[in-house]
């Protein structure tokens, strides 16, 4: 379990204890199974956006820093957290001192300075924002952010340092999260399915793409976009996959563009079908 995910699990933890509920009342009360709080809350499963949102509904407390803690642990879910931290350049060893010589003075301390995409700077930026929340201090939140801001939701992962690494065009049939277009987008609709599943069409109007992604599901479930004759899909594999999120490839929608998004599990209720556009 990875350190974020466990500040996550922690806090729903708090959470769940403030409330009282067990895991069959939080099964009652919201979307997910029993066996999927269990995971979620020992820190197995990196939980969906939404089942933090629930969590914090029932507890009558804000969403913003649970939110928060779970946008880090996408991002190093995701992998852009550790992508970032294998752009920094390595730290060369000082020479040694020639016998004899003084040893050097301790260099002077460096001002902090913002270094957007590297994962310091996330948790700084997050931390910071929901800090400011606490305390009302909005003003002094923006001026301690070290990253730009890009979403306007509560603090969320920024983008890379260059931002997008592509638009338009040039994203068609990428992947969202390496393409850092899935930093900051819209969420225009969601769908609980039969079976069980949960459906979300993501937009990103930096990178002008929508893509559908999937939690909730079973093997060989599948998911497929389509948008202006173009078809974008995605099947759930494993085991892995069956306890996270999974995306299709982008399509290229400029706001407005109608998509058709449709689910078909691999067992029983039969294919499901709705319309999303992009705005």
């Amino acid at each position: 379990m990875t350190p974020e995910r466990a500040r996550l699990a922690a806090a729903l933890r708090e959470l769940r204890a403030a409330i009282g509920l067990s895991m069959a009342d939080l099964a009652g009360k919201t979307a997910f199974s029993k066996s999927s709080w269990e995971r979620y809350l020992n820190g197995k499963t990196l939980p969906p956006r939404q089942a933090v949102a629930e969590l914090c509904r029932l507890a009558g407390e804000p969403d913003g820093r649970c939110l928060a803690l779970w946008e880090i642990a996408e991002a190093e879910w995701s992998g852009r957290g550790s992508q970032a931290a294998r752009a920094k350049p390595p730290v060369r060893a000082p020479a040694p001192a020639e016998p004899g010589d003084p040893p050097p003075e301790a260099p002077a301390e460096p001002p902090v300075q913002a270094r957007p995409g590297h994962r310091g700077g996330v948790l700084v930026a997050v931390l910071a924002s929901v800090c400011a929340v606490a305390v009302g201090a909005v003003t002094v939140a923006l001026l301690l952010l070290p990253g730009r801001g890009h979403d306007p939701r509560p603090p969320s992962a920024p983008e890379s340092s260059g931002g997008p690494r592509c638009r338009g065009a040039t994203c068609e049939g990428r992947d969202p999260m390496e393409m850092y277009c899935a930093a900051s987008p819209d969420t225009p609709a969601t769908r609980h399915t039969r079976s069980g599943a949960w459906l979300e069409v993501r937009y990103s109007k930096a990178c002008g793409t929508s893509w559908a992604r999937m939690w909730g599901t079973r093997i060989g479930d599948r998911l497929r976009v389509t948008a202006g004759g173009r078809v974008r899909g995605a099947e759930v594999e494993n085991g892995v996959d069956t306890d996270s999120f999974v995306y299709t490839p982008m399509t290229v929608t400029p706001a407005g563009t109608v998509l058709r998004v449709c689910f078909d599990p691999a067992k029983g209720a039969g294919v499901e079908c709705f319309r999303s556009v992009s705005r």
